[in-house]
């Protein structure tokens, strides 16, 4: 464990005894480890390392462990574009399919259309997390491969006329970067962004995480009825994110590091020891908001969290607090979550990064921090946000439990062999049913290890048992043709606070050639 304090002005100094705060908090809600930076003024006021990297172990969360910080890495993707930009080598609204030959929407129109701002700002039509499942929770596919298979993703909406958050065109902005740079994106990001801003002890690539010892390991609630549910168990570090997905969420960085970050971002690309990472006009495109986004009514007791407006720029999420401009992201891998803050016009900027599934310390201690910075009165937001998980949790649970519960209801329209075979998704691959003797078993093969048996829900549905008990279940569906034979397989989460990224309903599998 490890807290630094370094001398602030006193109105902008962390809280007092904030150290502790963090630590109680910690244990109260159950995060094995934590980090948590603070900036302000250009100088790191509050770096702090409470718990342990990995249950069970003693080996202590410092300022160097580094940790998956998910999609606050979008910014770091973002950046890299921005020193390529700077080079006079792309602009931000040069059309991707002049830079990456070969780049194909489903709509002819889309791909002729579609820019390089358009893969970074959540406008492209897709549905929210649409074909994130090739490459969650893992992935056999090349970067290539994935953003080949974009062409077969129907749109849910017309391009450019709303808001849906997406993953799989950061892909596409990676291999963007290596299709210009002739660099792959992991190579790219560490020699352009990642040492020019001094963000030594970071990683781009699973080699490089593996190999330092000071690193975090992933935790998360599986063993409930849902996931969240149960006490936080350890799993494998090796179950994450497809390396394919990993522009839009692949980086591991230190506290310390991203305190390097937040100064950079802060001075508008300009490093800390001189010169830039990236130009003020790069900068100023960064954060400009782009695309509105919906604003869904917070429950009573977060309220007061509820923006007036709330944008998307690029890699950015930019919002008003209380009058205040805040450019933030929240970031999530299987295991981990992290937040980066942002409060420009105060000069303040924070990180905070878990080993676990626990998004009330997150959010609580984000807008303790606004609240303690806008100079409001103290409000305990980690409680008011831990409350307002357990009653959705508690909704979830009890919602699969009267689901459980239900009477019996029809029998499968035809023997079990008839639903065994291969079936195709344009975008996800192959599925393989099979028979036992005991019943239908499934195997995702764009996804390793993920396979278990199917045990019969309702008349031609069918629920998955996964062997790893971290994937989230779905209800498989069969629709027969006039001769019992298979038409179609549709699925949807079983879940009800199933993560966005199992998109099961987005795919469309047909029988294989070679299945009957």
């Amino acid at each position: 464990m490890l807290a630094l304090a370094v001398a602030a002005p006193a109105l902008a100094s962390p809280p007092a005894n904030f150290a502790e705060r963090v630590d109680a908090l910690r244990q109260q809600i159950g995060v094995p480890g934590l980090s948590i930076v603070v900036v302000e003024h250009g100088r790191t006021s509050f770096l702090h390392g409470s718990g342990v990297r990995a249950l069970g172990k003693p080996d202590p969360v410092d300022a160097d462990t580094i940790f998956p910080t998910g999609s606050t890495g979008k910014a770091f993707t973002v950046a890299a574009l921005a020193t390529l930009v700077d080079a006079g080598r792309i602009g931000w609204d040069d059309r991707v399919i002049d830079r990456l030959p070969g780049f194909q929407m489903y709509d002819p129109w889309v791909t002729r259309e579609m820019t390089i701002r358009d893969l970074l700002v959540h406008r492209s039509g897709l549905g929210l997390g649409e074909g994130d499942l090739v490459s969650v929770p893992r992935s056999n596919l090349s970067r290539a491969e994935a953003v080949h298979r974009l062409r077969f993703l129907k749109p849910a909406t017309s391009f450019r006329s709303g808001f849906a958050y997406d993953n799989v065109l950061y892909m596409a902005a990676g291999e963007l970067i290596e299709a210009v740079s002739g660099k792959s994106w992991e190579d790219y990001v560490r020699e352009h962004v990642l040492v020019p801003a001094g963000m030594l002890h970071s990683t781009s690539d699973d080699a490089g995480r593996y190999r330092d010892p000071d690193r975090a390991f992933p935790h998360a609630r599986t063993s409930g009825l849902v996931r969240g549910a149960g006490p936080a168990l350890a799993f494998d570090e090796h179950d994450e994110l497809g390396r394919d997905l990993a522009p839009a969420g692949g980086l591991a960085i230190s506290a310390r590091d991203m305190a390097r970050w937040l100064q950079i971002q802060l001075a508008h690309g300009r490093l800390p020891q001189g010169g830039r990472l990236f130009s003020e006009a790069a900068h100023d495109e960064m954060w400009k908001p782009e695309v509105l986004q919906p604003i869904d009514a917070e429950p009573p007791a977060l309220r007061g969290t509820q923006p007036m407006f709330n944008t998307y720029a690029m890699g950015w999420e930019v919002r008003d607090y209380h009058g205040a401009r805040l450019v933030w992201h929240a970031g999530g891998m299987l295991g981990f979550q992290s937040i980066v803050v942002l409060l420009p016009d105060q000069d303040v900027g924070f990180a905070v990064e878990i080993n676990s599934e626990e998004p009330a310390i997150l959010f609580g201690l984000m807008y303790e921090l606004l609240d303690h910075y806008l100079g409001l009165p103290f409000s305990d937001w980690p409680k008011r946000f831990q409350a307002d998980a357990a009653t959705r949790l508690d909704a979830a649970v009890q919602r699969v439990r009267t689901m459980q519960a239900r009477p019996p209801a029809g029998s499968p329209s035809a023997p079990l062999d008839h639903y065994a075979g291969r079936y195709a998704d344009a975008w996800y691959g192959q599925i393989v049913v099979g028979q036992q003797k005991d019943g239908l078993t499934i195997d995702f093969r764009s996804t390793p290890r993920m396979s278990g048996s199917l045990e019969h829900w309702q008349y031609d549905t069918f629920l998955t048992h996964f062997t790893d008990p971290t994937l989230e279940p779905a209800l498989v569906t069969f629709a027969l043709d006039a001769t019992g034979h298979v038409a179609r397989v549709s699925m949807t989460p079983f879940s009800p606070v199933a993560d966005f990224s199992y998109d099961y309903q987005d795919l469309d599998f047909r029988p294989s050639a070679s299945s009957r």
